[in-house]
Formats: C-alpha cells, sequence, structure tokens
C-alpha cells in the first residue's frame, strides 16, 4: 500500500509588494517548497523576485492590471473573489491580514494571522487623520465586511498569531484562542553586499510601508529639528508623495532596493527607528541580527521583538519629542553587539519552520509524520 501523505498549500492576501507578510510566505514556501501559492492577486514587479520561481495561483482578478498594481482598489471586490477561490489540498497554510482566511478548500485551514483586518477593526489606527474615501466606504459596508469576516475565520480548523498583541485582537474579533508563533527573520548577513550611492554612514534608518499608521512623517519631523542626525526611509506606499514634500535635507528616501542594497543599509546604519503601530515589528529584528539597536514604539509587536536595554530602547508616544528622547537614549547607551545578535535566536527561520510542521501534523493525525510534504 502507498505511504499516505498530507498535501499543503500555502494562500496569502495578495502578493502585490515587498513587506514583512510576503517574506513570510517565502519562508512558509522553504518550509513546503512543493505546495502551491493561491493569492488573490500577484504583480510580479511589486513584490520579491523569489515569487516569479515558485508556483503562484493568482485569481481570475488577476487579468485587471490596475488592480494588480493598487489592490486596495480591489476593497469591495475581494470578499467574492476569495470566496471564489476553492483550493485542493488536505491542508492550507494560510497567511492573511483580511482575505486569504475566506478562501475555500476541501480540506483544513491553518491560519497564521497578522491581525483581524486593521481597516475593519482598528481603523482610526489604520487611516490615521486622512483615508476620507475609504473611511466613507468603510462606514457604509463595514457591517457586512465584518460579517464575511467572522464567517471567514469561523471556517478555520486552527489560528496561530504572529504576537501576544494579535492574540488579543483575535479573541477579541472572533472568539477564537491562538497560540504564539512570532514570525522568523529569513535575513542571510553572509551574502554580497551592494553599495547605496549617496548614503554614506552613521545613519538612522527606517524600513516601512508609507502608510498612515506607520508614523513616518513622524520621525522625519524627529530628526529635522536635529540636522546633525541623518536619516533614510526605505518604501514605498500611499504616503510617498507626501513625505516626500519638502523633505529636510538630512532625510533620504529609497525604494525598490535590492536584498544586497539592504544589508548594506543595515550594516552602516546607527540604529534601527520605527513609530508604528505594528503587529509584530520584523525590521528591529533584521537590524539585531546585524547587531544594530533600535528605538521603537511601545506598541503591539514591537513589545515581543525588543527587549528594553539589550537589544533597543521604546517611546511611549509617536510623536516627534519623544522619538528625538529615544535617539538620545540610543546615542549615551553602550550597546553589546554579541547580547543583541544573541537575542535573534529566536526568529530563526529553522525555529518557524519546525512549529509549522508541527502544527500541521497535529492537524493530520492519519498521515505519518515522516513521509509528509516537508522539506
Amino acid at each position: 500500500m502507498p505511504e499516505s501523505r498530507t498535501r499543503v498549500a500555502i494562500a496569502h492576501d495578495y502578493l502585490t509588494q515587498r513587506g514583512g507578510a510576503e517574506k513570510v510566505v517565502l519562508a512558509m514556501a522553504r518550509a513546503f517548497p512543493d505546495a502551491p501559492i493561491y493569492t488573490t492577486l500577484y504583480e510580479p514587479a511589486g513584490t520579491f523576485p523569489e515569487f516569479a520561481s515558485l508556483d503562484v495561483r493568482p485569481s481570475a482578478l488577476n487579468a485587471v492590471g490596475p488592480l494588480r498594481r493598487n489592490h486596495r482598489g480591489a476593497l469591495l471586490a475581494l470578499p467574492f473573489v476569495s470566496n471564489s477561490i476553492t483550493i485542493d489540498a488536505d491542508i492550507v497554510l494560510t497567511s492573511s491580514s483580511g482575505w486569504a482566511h475566506g478562501f475555500r478548500t476541501n480540506g483544513q485551514k491553518l491560519v497564521y494571522c497578522y491581525s483581524p483586518a486593521r481597516w475593519l477593526y482598528q481603523s482610526d489606527v489604520y487611516l490615521g487623520d486622512r483615508g476620507g474615501v475609504k473611511r466613507a466606504i468603510i462606514a457604509t459596508a463595514g457591517p457586512a465586511l465584518r460579517a464575511w469576516d467572522r464567517r471567514a475565520a469561523a471556517s478555520a480548523a486552527r489560528y496561530l498569531a504572529i504576537s501576544s498583541a494579535v492574540q488579543d485582537r483575535i479573541l477579541n474579533a472572533y472568539g477564537i484562542t491562538a497560540s504564539v508563533l512570532s514570525a522568523p527573520h529569513s535575513i542571510d548577513t553572509t551574502q554580497p553586499e551592494e553599495p547605496v550611492l549617496g548614503v554614506g554612514e552613521d545613519f538612522y534608518l527606517c524600513i516601512s510601508r508609507l502608510l498612515p499608521y506607520k508614523n513616518v512623517d513622524r520621525i522625519i519631523e524627529a530628526v529635522s529639528e536635529t540636522p546633525e542626525r541623518r536619516l533614510v526611509i526605505v518604501g514605498s506606499g500611499p504616503e510617498e508623495a507626501r513625505l516626500a514634500h519638502r523633505l529636510p535635507r538630512n532625510v533620504t528616501m529609497l525604494k525598490d532596493l535590492t536584498d544586497g542594497q539592504l544589508h548594506w543599509l543595515y550594516r552602516r546604519c546607527r540604529a534601527i527607528v520605527a513609530a508604528s503601530y505594528e503587529d509584530f515589528g520584523l525590521t528591529p529584528i533584521e537590524g539585531a541580527a546585524f547587531g544594530k539597536p533600535s528605538a521603537v514604539l511601545r506598541w503591539g509587536g514591537f513589545l515581543d521583538t525588543v527587549i528594553e536595554g539589550t537589544t533597543g530602547v521604546f517611546f511611549d508616544e509617536p510623536t516627534p519629542g519623544a522619538i528625538r528622547d529615544a535617539l538620545d537614549r540610543i546615542e549615551v547607551t553602550d550597546w553589546h553587539r554579541e547580547s543583541i545578535l544573541a537575542a535573534t535566536d529566536r526568529f530563526s527561520e529553522a525555529r518557524f519552520h519546525e512549529a509549522l510542521r508541527d502544527a500541521i501534523a497535529a492537524m493530520a493525525p492519519m498521515a505519518p509524520r515522516a513521509p509528509m510534504v516537508m522539506q
């Protein structure tokens, strides 16, 4: 009799950008190299190039080019698109902060949740002081979208939360008790570096999507008032044009960098700075892999990923004054590179892979552990 195998598939909301969630999907794909990846939209030019060599299966909506380049424009269509995707697999490892948990399957769903949809349950934080049109859409369609979202959550066999803060949000939004599994950092500090022209040494580094709740404007303001400091921002998003307008001379904005260029920046920066309302907070971990401390907002996922006094400092509010004070503390603290490096061990990709394999093995008790398709 042939050995039983557990057929694993991966699902993700949309592959249209380069961010922490997309890095997690790549880590999942390395854990399950035979698993196809299902998604609503896939724009190869907008996301990490590694996806081009993987079996990515987007929905029919992907034929609409403008939506591939601006997934936010598809907001009201995505519940219907998500319900139209049916995945033939025993276990669907679902990477989601809003849509992929609604994909249909004839198997079981294991949801790795970055947050219940921020724009539904944290719209004030997500939209900031702007987003009038989106705010009106959410106000009108919010009750129906929340009902859809809760039905989608209830269709999962198990939830994993990226952080303890998200664990609490899952319980409040869905009444589901999730286990916490921190995301891995997959940065390889031994890989070749590529210089970034026009950037010297000894700068603060902010790597972020440019969205209102990331509070990048507050970091710019903080640094603009201390011209002896320099700040490099890496990212793109809806806030890009506004932030670039009248940018201070000591602030540089970059985007679409290679991994080698990012490594070059990490190695030469003084510290990482982040003022975002973050569900996890990957950049402090990546910075720590290069022995660099971080100055971060005392909120959400950063509480899990930064150790105060060992790998970084916290500030209590995303205000320019609080950020400046945190940078002052960064500069007067005697940081120990070895302690910072050691703190990254708990975020290794090997640990992440093992936890996912164990979770899937527990959900598929009829499939022997050895022959499972998990390399």
